[in-house]
């Protein structure tokens, strides 16, 4: 059953998105030949607290950390550890946060250092992915419609689309009706309502879009130990159209990235303070 939120409630999800938003802000510029996912993990939890919120994931389903932390060939669920990331790597950093009883969830796909030409493009594809399925995320379609949109452009660059992981309406549960696919067939699935919050996010693979689990019964990784990339955003259906409550403008600031790809989702009457 999809929970539809008041104005007030999406502004509250807006809070608890912007924190996860801010948390990837400042481990951006940590992230770099050398650190260890462990240390980014605890460096996050301060930050959450620091700010009046929860870590989302922290004991959630018995998961051991804060972050969900998966480099290379993880897909997500990767739990943090002692082994130093190293140059060429990528790593999928998904964070949740809880404040004023709602939750935000966000994810982004970071570069270690240089990465090779063609892990750099599937970041690329999967992030316009991404975009592609939020502009579906309107009055008159369906899940369905979001999902194909996502599918068809990462197919189409001879990517794997991952079946068994989907995105999620969001509120005051972490995981909401609607589950969000990113493959699908357009017209098919639950009706978007207003007011309502979903979590899209595209994982997209350059090789199979099979997936295996390892034995520590979180980490996802591709059948072919070849790189995935990750990323995520809240979105709120505000007067039929979708309106971001997270935003990635955090990390390009701290990494020195100008960007307007979020400028189509924002209202004229919201300002990031940026």
């Amino acid at each position: 059953m999809i929970i539809p939120k008041t104005r007030e409630e999406i502004e509250l999800m807006r809070e608890s998105a912007l924190i996860v938003s801010k948390t990837l802000g400042i481990l951006a510029p940590k992230i770099k030949p050398g650190v260890t996912t462990l240390e980014l993990d605890k460096l996050a939890e301060e930050f959450i607290r620091d700010h009046g919120a929860e870590p989302g994931f922290l004991g959630m389903y018995d998961f051991p950390n804060s972050l969900c932390m998966s480099p290379n060939a993880q897909v997500v669920h990767g739990i943090p550890n002692d082994t130093p990331l190293q140059e060429g790597d990528i790593i999928s950093i998904d964070c949740g946060a809880l404040k004023n009883g709602f939750y935000g969830d966000h994810a982004y796909t970071f570069e270690v250092g240089e990465v090779a030409p063609e892990t750099k493009k599937l970041l690329q594809v999967t992030k316009e992915s991404l975009y592609e399925g939020i502009r579906e995320f309107k009055i008159g379609n369906r899940v369905g419609d979001v999902a194909f949109a996502i599918q068809n452009y990462t197919e189409n660059h001879g990517y794997g689309v991952v079946r068994e992981l989907v995105g999620h309406g969001l509120g005051k549960k972490m995981h909401e009706d609607p589950e969000m696919p990113n493959y699908g067939k357009r017209g098919k699935g639950k009706k978007f309502v207003e007011g309502m919050v979903v979590a899209i996010e595209p994982m997209i693979n350059l090789g199979t879009k099979r997936i295996k689990q390892l034995s520590d019964g979180w980490t996802i990784l591709t059948a072919d130990n070849m790189p995935s990339a990750h990323f995520e955003h809240d979105v709120a259906l505000i007067d039929g159209r979708p309106e971001l409550l997270s935003t990635f403008n955090y990390i390009y600031e701290a990494l020195g990235i100008k960007s307007n790809e979020e400028d189509e989702f924002r209202s004229k009457m919201y300002d990031q303070g940026l």
